[in-house]
């Protein structure tokens, strides 16, 4: 008796609710279940996403072979520099013609020995010439506005390595020089931290550190389809941008000039 009065109870009030009560009702429903995926999508990523970048018993997850090419049609260019090097942090050496040669890992407090080179030697700096799969994005963006600030240029030699959060440093130069054969690619950010972050914590950072680097771009000059192949590529691979693309996203300076002489 009890459980009929209970269901004929339910019943009258669902006779009362008009068709808009219902349609809310569902809605509602709706949001908070794609809240809860949301939640989940979001704490994968950041429990699953915390890929070393300096522990030499992972490997690099940006380097070729793994990749996606813009011209699936052009040859792959491996590094010149061994990938042992390149995971080391990062060096500064002053070399013939005023040409300071950035290599190895962004590590935490590489834009803090960079800003010391500066400091000693920036009279005789003329261009940054950099050989890195990348690191800290905080330290590239610290290197490449005291580059800017400073009316360095910027260069990748041919067959060196410039990815990841490396072509943000690239981008600070008054003149940008990607040689032939020069290896340049973009992918994700991710975290090399221990640390756990909450799902909301997680989705701030990303969301903090995608604005920082738009922002940044944006004022150097940088197209910003740069980034858009950035935040489409995982961070276990690295797209490769050619040098066409280089100069239609204003990346490099010469090159630009050269593709505007042609037209």
């Amino acid at each position: 008796m009890v459980a009929g009065f209970r269901s004929e109870s339910a019943i009258r009030m669902l006779s009362r609710l008009d068709d808009g009560a219902l349609m809310r009702g569902a809605f509602l429903l709706l949001l908070a279940l794609t809240t809860v995926f949301l939640l989940i999508d979001v704490r994968e990523i950041a429990t699953k996403r915390q890929l070393p970048t300096f522990d030499p018993s992972h490997p690099m997850p940006f380097l070729p072979p793994a990749g996606t090419k813009a011209d699936p049609d052009r040859p792959t260019v491996n590094p010149a520099s061994p990938i042992e090097d390149l995971a080391k942090p990062m060096t500064f050496n002053l070399g013939p013609g005023g040409c300071l040669l950035a290599e190895g890992t962004l590590d935490l407090g590489a834009a803090l020995r960079f800003a010391r080179e500066v400091e000693q030697r920036g009279e005789y700096i003329k261009t940054v010439e950099l050989n890195s799969p990348g690191g800290s994005v905080d330290d590239a963006l610290a290197i490449s506005r005291l580059i800017r600030e400073k009316r360095l240029n910027t260069k990748v030699a041919s067959r060196a390595l410039c990815a990841s959060s490396c072509p943000i440093i690239l981008s600070g130069g008054v003149e940008r020089l990607a040689e032939s054969d020069a290896v340049v690619g973009v992918h994700q950010l991710f975290s090399d931290s221990n640390d756990r972050p909450t799902p909301q914590e997680a989705m701030s950072a990303a969301q903090s550190a995608t604005a920082r680097i738009a922002r940044h771009l944006d004022a150097m000059g940088i197209s910003a389809g740069l980034w858009f192949h950035a935040l489409e590529t995982p961070p276990d691979h690295l797209y490769y941008l050619t040098a066409q693309e280089m100069a239609d996203f204003r990346l490099t300076t010469k090159a630009a000039a050269r593709a505007k002489k042609k037209n």
